[in-house]
């Protein structure tokens, strides 16, 4: 039986800084930029030294679910499917997906909020 792995305390540490991101985000490229940044620390710090994640292997796909990529190099290596097939990984990005998604719905709905956000 093979061992479930853990990192919702790393979420629990990333969540109110991820939070605060979101609802000062102006702009929908604001809000990849920081899902990409959170989802980055998030993996960097699960996978350890194994496996190094750099913002252009992670992005924020709003046209496609489950709506996030993460580069296919890194995702065929068996050091990631170690960890992200025997934990609570998945779930957490899906989570940090739905909030980034969320707010980027929002935007695009309201652009007058946006273009208020950034002339002030």
């Amino acid at each position: 039986m093979t061992r479930q792995l853990s990192f919702t305390k790393i979420e629990k540490e990333l969540l109110p800084v991820y939070r605060q991101k979101m609802g000062a985000a102006e702009s929908t490229e604001d809000v990849k930029k920081f899902f990409v940044y959170i989802v980055m620390d998030l993996l960097n710090r699960a996978y350890e030294d194994a496996i190094r994640f750099e913002y252009a292997h992670i992005s924020l796909n709003p046209v496609k679910s489950p709506y996030y990529n993460i580069d296919t190099n890194m995702t065929s290596s068996d050091d990631f499917k170690s960890i992200w097939d025997n934990s609570d990984l998945s779930h957490i990005v899906l989570r940090f997906t739905d909030t980034a998604m969320n707010h980027y719905t929002h935007l695009l709905q309201n652009p007058a909020k946006t273009e208020s956000k950034i002339r002030n």
